[in-house]
């Protein structure tokens, strides 16, 4: 059985390691450690949960040494907020007897503030492309001691549109430097960025994209319309005992809300919720009060948890069905992580299940179907949407037979248009009134040419 000894890791590094209670590494920090070290490029594919931010700064730290240089050495991007912060509290537990300076930085935020950090030295920068490059395009921080480079969650970023943001970031780096980058899928995106940027690259594939992890159960309940959903996550979120750490992703903010709304007045001081449109604190202490186990559900948009290692989640909850079916892998990778037991509960509705069905073709698996608890109310009430959805349905049905009864052919008299001008022109013509100007004109031209 391999071991962190077997690793031959640094006095400080094995003694950070033993505090945090690892026992022993995953097969993605197992494989990437000699890897990483050999000053290749790298690309790991794992799925989420496996421990990829240990993978590559393992390796990084292990090789470490002190300098006096007040500029990065090491730079780790990630695609949210959230995640630095997450990446930078990991890195401090992993160098905790290591003197290495490690800063955060990222958009939201006064940027002075995090310009004056960038001028007292820092060794390893985490930072979201955007304010980076702003940081970097000022002279605040410079990137030509960048000797590594980690991209981290790099399939997240592409979704989100930071490939402009990462080409610019490329551009001003170092070009002697070694690429990390880490994913928990593969796509034509990714494919692309490899091509573009690194150097025959050495690729550590752990599982490939769409396995499910096997330590998560899966169900799914199939619920009529919005409102009988939230009926439905009421229901299930009264077991305080077995629901005792529940993260309840949904499709955008309005309906985040609503969820949130419909939730508090039960379930109160045990709730919490972040989506784009709450400030940073409210988002940080979020979710520190739910990691801490301060509250039990946290509500969140994907945009908001995706990477976001948060322990001991026992059951995320998809209150809508994912378009992408990837999306819903890293929603319930959120919970079994560490090789711990998880579970995954699916809602979807009539319209949804093609979106289910592409999720198990995905997966090659089947998800468990639940019966929907006689305890639950089924709701008439109807979003918006799924009411101009009945609409649409209930007058195509409709339509033929009311076109039939209600419409008749116009009379003769009626179905005259307006020709234009010449049309105008018969008419003046006919009923011996004043012609156009135009016409007047001309014939003024045709008597002047015939004398």
């Amino acid at each position: 059985m391999s071991t962190f000894e077997n690793l031959t890791l640094t006095k400080q590094l094995r003694n950070a390691i033993d505090e945090l209670g690892f026992a022993k590494p995953t097969p993605i920090q197992e494989q990437s450690f000699s890897v990483v070290r050999s000053g290749a490029d790298v690309v790991g594919i794992a799925q989420t949960g496996t421990g990829k931010t240990l993978a590559y700064m393992l390796p990084v730290l292990q090789d470490m040494k002190f300098s006096k240089l007040d500029t990065p050495r090491v730079l780790v991007l990630v695609p949210t907020r959230e995640l630095v912060l997450q990446v930078v509290e990991r890195i401090n537990e992993f160098a905790k007897y290591m003197n290495v300076r490690v800063l955060g930085v990222y958009g939201g935020t006064n940027i002075n503030t995090q310009k004056k950090a960038c001028s007292l030295g820092v060794d390893i920068v985490v930072a979201t492309p955007g304010r980076l490059y702003d940081l970097a395009a000022c002279r605040a921080l410079q990137l030509k001691t960048v000797k590594q480079l980690v991209i981290d969650e790099v399939d997240v970023m592409l979704d989100l549109g930071f490939r402009v943001q990462l080409a610019n970031i490329f551009s001003i780096l170092p070009e002697r430097r070694q690429n990390i980058m880490f994913s928990a899928t593969m796509t034509e995106d990714v494919d692309a960025l490899i091509d573009d940027y690194f150097i025959k690259p050495k690729k550590i594939s752990i599982a490939v994209s769409g396995t499910p992890l096997n330590n998560i159960t899966q169900e799914c309940y199939r619920v009529q319309n919005f409102y009988t959903k939230l009926n439905l996550l009421e229901y299930i979120l009264l077991d305080k005992e077995v629901y005792s750490k529940v993260l309840v992703f949904v499709s955008n903010k309005i309906h985040a809300d609503l969820v949130f709304e419909s939730l508090e007045e039960q379930y109160g001081s045990e709730l919490c919720v972040i989506h784009s449109n709450k400030t940073q604190n409210y988002r940080i202490r979020s979710i520190q009060q739910f990691d801490e186990g301060v509250n039990r559900i946290l509500v969140s948009t994907d945009v908001m948890a995706r990477g976001l290692d948060l322990d001991k989640i026992t059951h995320v909850i998809n209150f809508n069905t994912p378009v992408f079916s990837e999306n819903y892998m890293h929603r319930i990778g959120r919970t079994g992580r560490a090789e711990e037991k998880g579970n995954s509960i699916l809602f979807y509705t009539d319209k949804e299940e093609e979106a289910k069905t592409a999720i198990e073709s995905l997966m090659d698996y089947e998800i468990s179907q639940v019966d929907f608890p006689l305890d639950v109310a089924i709701s008439e009430q109807l979003l918006p949407e799924e009411r101009d959805r009945a609409k649409i349905s209930k007058n195509r049905s409709t339509e033929v037979a009311f076109r039939d009864a209600g419409f008749h052919d116009k009379k003769e008299k009626n179905k005259k248009t307006n020709q234009g001008g010449s049309y105008r022109a018969k008419i003046a013509k006919k009923y011996k009134k004043s012609k156009t100007k135009g016409d007047i004109v001309a014939n003024r031209r045709s008597k002047k040419k015939r004398k």
